[in-house]
């Protein structure tokens, strides 16, 4: 423990242990106080100022200690100093004595809750980080708050030592004034309880719930002048509209309908959006074509004879499209229409808070939910508009294999097109203008993909800063800025993977003060609605994470807020999020990691488990990767989980599933795991985690026992 700390103990303990040995608390009863009034008032008419000071000195004493007795102490005020020179001392010797107790509160106790309990004070900090003062002014306007437990508790919250002080100083100043004016009157009291009569105690609670009514009213006036403009239907021909029809759209359409809702949905291309058409299914389906290649040629591993492997690459093209074609009609419009959605073909534009125009015809609603997605994102390199470059939406018109496929983005989009390509006989060069592929990720997890991908046969180049592309007759060509000078790439096609960008074009969010983020998503709240209240948006088209998983997660939120959101709103739950990057080896990685950590002064400890001791993955032949978790100190708690080997994203859920119920690592030690599983390698690491924390003295202790026991 810092010295600092057992200082601060040793000085609290002596002033209590003195309180209590002294008696000090027997002036301090309302009834000594009444009967000895008298004595100090001719002194203090002797000695005013040091008489204030002297009482000044013991109030800030008697809060900072949160000892009983400043209630008595403020009617002494009262009744020795009169009104307005007692209002002056009690009003800053009780503010500076709470800060006291703040601030004792925060050295010896916030780090320690912080650590024990931050996964579940996560949202608590979050609202006092933004609004915490606001909660404050609240709860110090209404003295049936014992105001030294108020002290304690927001010493272990994030708000700022003076704007406590500052809003403690105003919020207590009501009360203070009624308990002072009081003590003026002290002998005509029976008792302490008797200043807060029933009708001030209301006084009080209503004062203090004004300003959550102010804040209610600010919103309202806020949201009718921003729909002031509009003319509101008399009636809706629906509960809500949703615009666009991929994960986010599908999913919150679907939670209006279940609930018995009106929805129309409108997509102006292919229901299911970019995850079926063009993404995630598209991908996984040409990664497992690439990923059985590659186990043909490893068949002498396994004790077979050494295959030729011929990739029929326009075949592997229609297997794709094949299995989008199997998977497609989950998303239909038929099995939607099924389900009570009114789905619609167009092109949407929002021409006002309540109405959506869709190919010339007009729609009305009581919300809106734009759910539009995003595409990939096209730079602007000299020479690229020359180029019939690729992205991840046009890469699966291709029946012919390119010779040589040039990649640019070192993304998890970008590692698995590329890997994939090479898989299937491609020659593939990747670069990055970042320092490391995956740049998310730790390094140690870039450096193994990279090498991984390396031994493949691609080539892979970081820190390539693309200048411009063109053309050499036939061939394409491009130059890049790098540490060594201009560096130029010849190549048959490029593939961009440089991130995407959100559909924000056509849907009239700028005739209507919506405004877009520095990244181009629509800016919304914590509830996912835009500064119209009547609008929301989910998914790719709001961020700030690009996941179909994610997007999903944001729809049940926009979906609820926007039917429901007049009675009860909900904050999106961004607290646990996973991913994957389906490479080989995969990644794959929930919470926190070493890099992260460090950037935000987080402490951890870390626990690592070597895949490459897993009998299952030997047995696979896939004995390669690790994993690795980062806890509390001193603890179990699990701030995240990085897995990167043979199947890793089935490996993650059981660290999602810890880490949103507040399970730790002894839980899923205490778990059977099937044997012989992959799964075996989270009980594993969490025996690793137990290991590195094994009670050697007991244990010397118990082979001293054993070996007496053999005596």
């Amino acid at each position: 423990m810092p010295i600092k700390k057992i200082a601060v103990i040793a000085i609290i303990a002596a002033a209590i242990a003195a309180w209590f040995h002294f008696g000090l608390g027997s002036y301090l009863q309302f009834d000594t106080l009444q009967q000895r009034v008298g004595e100090p008032r001719a002194w203090y008419a002797d000695n005013p100022a040091l008489a204030g000071l002297l009482y000044f000195a013991l109030y800030v004493a008697v809060t900072a200690l949160s000892v009983p007795g400043a209630a008595v102490m403020t009617l002494a005020g009262g009744a020795l100093f009169g009104f307005w020179y007692a209002l002056l001392l009690v009003s800053f010797a009780s503010s500076i004595g709470a800060t006291l107790a703040f601030l004792v509160s925060r050295l010896l106790l916030r780090d320690w809750v912080q650590d024990k309990f931050g996964r579940q004070l996560r949202a608590v900090n979050t609202g006092f980080e933004k609004e915490g003062a606001f909660y404050l002014f609240s709860l110090r306007l209404v003295p049936i708050f014992p105001f030294f437990i108020i002290n304690l508790l927001m010493g272990l919250l994030p708000i700022r030592a003076w704007r406590y002080y500052w809003v403690s100083q105003l919020g207590m100043l009501p009360a203070t004034a009624a308990y002072v004016n009081a003590g003026t009157r002290l002998g005509e009291l029976e008792s302490a309880a008797g200043i807060i009569s029933p009708g001030l105690l209301l006084s009080f609670v209503l004062l203090a719930i004004f300003p959550l009514l102010a804040k209610w009213l600010l919103a309202y006036i806020k949201a009718r002048r921003v729909l002031a403009p509009f003319r509101r239907p008399r009636r809706f021909d629906t509960n809500v509209i949703v615009i666009g029809a991929g994960s986010a759209g599908l999913v919150a359409a679907l939670i209006a309908a279940t609930v018995k809702a009106k929805v129309t949905l409108v997509e102006r291309h292919k229901m299911g959006g970019d995850c079926l058409n063009t993404g995630c299914v598209p991908s996984k389906a040409l990664i497992r074509s690439a990923r059985i290649a590659d186990y043909a040629r490893r068949a002498p591993e396994f004790g077979l004879e050494p295959m030729a492997v011929k990739v029929n690459f326009r075949q592997v093209m229609e297997r794709v499209q094949a299995v989008v074609k199997t998977i497609e009609p989950h998303d239909s419009v038929e099995r939607f229409t099924s389900l009570g959605v009114d789905c619609m073909q167009g092109d949407a534009r929002i021409l006002s808070p309540w109405e959506v125009a869709v190919d010339g015809r007009t729609l009305t609603a009581r919300s809106i939910i734009i759910a539009s997605g995003a595409r990939p994102r096209v730079p602007a390199i000299p020479g690229l508009d020359t180029l019939d470059y690729l992205t991840s939406d046009t890469v699966w018109e291709l029946r012919e294999a390119p010779a040589h496929l040039l990649v640019v983005g070192g993304g998890p989009i970008g590692c698995e097109l590329a890997q994939a390509f090479a898989r299937l006989g491609t020659r593939v060069t990747l670069v990055t203008h970042a320092a490391r592929i995956l740049p998310r990720e730790d390094t140690e997890v870039s450096d193994l993909l990279s090498a991984a991908l390396e031994s493949q046969g691609m080539t892979v180049h970081t820190g390539y800063e693309p200048l411009r592309f063109g053309r050499d007759g036939q061939a394409q060509c491009a130059t890049f800025n790098t540490a060594g000078g201009s560096e130029e790439l010849v190549f048959d096609r490029v593939l961009l993977a440089v991130g995407r960008h959100a559909n924000v074009e056509g849907l009239g969010l700028e005739a209507l003060g919506i405004p877009l983020t520095a990244t181009g998503t629509v800016g919304v709240d914590d509830y996912l609605r835009t500064p119209v209240p009547t609008i929301y948006a989910c998914g790719d088209v709001a961020g700030p994470y690009l996941f179909t998983h994610m997007a999903s997660h944001q729809a049940w939120y926009a979906g609820v807020n926007a039917l429901f959101g007049r009675f009860r709103k909900f904050k999106v739950d961004y607290s646990i999020v996973p991913w994957a990057t389906f490479t080989d080896p995969e990644v794959a990685r929930v919470g926190l990691n070493e890099q992260e950590a460090r950037e935000r002064n987080i402490p951890f400890e870390v626990t690592r488990y070597n895949i490459d001791d897993l009998d299952r993955a030997i047995a696979d032949g896939e004995a390669h990767g690790f994993i690795k978790v980062l806890t509390a100190p001193g603890g179990d708690r699990i701030l995240g989980a990085t897995i990167v080997g043979y199947h890793a994203a089935e490996l993650l859920p059981e660290f999602v599933l810890a880490m949103k119920h507040g399970l730790g690592l002894g839980k899923i030690m205490a778990t059977i795991h099937v044997y012989p599983t992959l799964g075996e390698t989270n009980r594993f690491l969490a025996s690793e985690w137990r290991k590195a924390r094994r009670p050697e003295r007991l244990l010397g202790w118990l082979e001293r026992y054993h070996r007496w026991c053999r005596s």
